[in-house]
């Protein structure tokens, strides 16, 4: 049985790959460089999955190409690689930075009402709070899909934890400038280090709020 690679960290090659296809958005481009693609790009974003699965679960990987349907840009080729993780984990790599995150980017009718109810309860939105301060504290980026500008319906205007009733989701976030240490062990640390740091958040959201109960989309 061959054994997945470790994750050797991105190369330069990589970051090229991105600016090449941001100057150059088109299937010329695309197949011409299709193996670098591969090879510099996706390859190491599978061994870094592969390294990941046995603490954070089974990574997908986004496919390349854009949904253009029902946009008017029309490039056909995202600009970054992206992946999940079955924990809740997203990462990312594109010519400018190397991102990670992990919590519920959004949140469904159900889970919204669900997750309102505990940040307004003081027995578990108190904790969060707590948990979401030092986050901050330690530069972690706390955002969601999207954010109400003002109260929701039946929450008051001056609740002490109006800014995480405002959130229709949570997640920790960080993004890295890309530089020569994309090249090293250091790549995969730095997402390691994001992803243990929001295990309290996700326990606290699979704990409250949990997946949807709503018939899918």
């Amino acid at each position: 049985m061959v054994r997945p690679m470790a994750f050797p960290g991105w190369p330069a090659e990589a970051l090229e790959f991105f600016e090449g296809l941001e100057a150059d958005n088109s299937k010329a481009y695309w197949l011409d460089h299709k193996a670098v693609y591969q090879e510099k790009v996706l390859g190491p974003m599978e061994a870094l999955l592969a390294d990941l699965k046995k603490e954070f679960g089974e990574g997908r990987v986004f496919r390349p190409y854009r949904d253009v349907r029902f946009s008017k840009d029309k490039s056909p080729y995202k600009t970054n690689i992206a992946a999940t993780l079955s924990t809740g984990g997203y990462v990312s790599l594109s010519s400018d930075a190397l991102g990670a995150g992990s919590g519920y980017y959004g949140l469904r009718a159900d889970q919204l009402d669900r997750y309102r109810a505990a940040v307004a309860d003081d027995r578990t939105g108190k904790p969060l709070a707590r948990m979401v301060e030092k986050a901050t504290g330690d530069g972690i980026e706390v955002s969601a899909h999207d954010v109400l500008k003002t109260a929701p319906k039946g929450y008051p205007k001056d609740h002490p934890r109006i800014d995480l009733l405002r959130q229709k989701g949570l997640i920790y976030w960080r993004t890295w400038p890309a530089g020569p240490w994309l090249g090293t062990a250091r790549a995969k640390d730095r997402v390691v280090a994001l992803l243990r740091a929001a295990k309290p958040l996700l326990k606290w959201l699979d704990t409250n709020v949990g997946p949807s109960e709503l018939p899918p989309r």
